[in-house]
């Protein structure tokens, strides 16, 4: 993966290393749904919302298609892809991120970019909650 500033190849962690020290799954999906709550009330979501629940999503995914066919897994893909553009899309218009076309093009790329930014966040973070 490039990084969005510049034209430099950064190595995009693996899944476990991404996720290592992430909170499990349940306790994820509990702090999204109280999030989305909150943006139902109102508040505009950051991206740390955007970017845990891509995270989580993109967990789900992974998990689903080490247990499961690939056509039982798909929509947990399907779903995984769709959160990662999404953080994709808030950091392009939030944060001055500048893309170029042939950064981010596959699902893959964009569920790269997910592992990267959490891993890069959960490194930076002292207290989620």
């Amino acid at each position: 993966m490039h990084t969005a500033h510049t034209n430099v190849q950064v190595t995009t962690p693996t899944a476990a290393i991404a996720y290592a020290d992430a909170p499990s799954i349940v306790t994820e999906i509990s702090w999204v749904t109280r999030a989305t709550t909150d943006h139902f009330l109102g508040q505009e979501p950051d991206r740390g919302f955007w970017l845990r629940k891509a995270a989580v999503m993109d967990r789900i995914a992974i998990k689903e298609s080490a247990l499961y066919a690939p056509e039982v897994a798909a929509e947990a893909v399907s779903a995984a892809a769709l959160a990662a553009r999404r953080l994709v899309e808030a950091d392009v218009t939030h944060s001055g991120l500048s893309l170029k076309g042939s950064e981010l093009v596959t699902d893959d790329d964009h569920r790269d970019y997910v592992r990267h930014a959490y891993r890069q966040w959960r490194l930076t973070m002292t207290d989620l909650h």
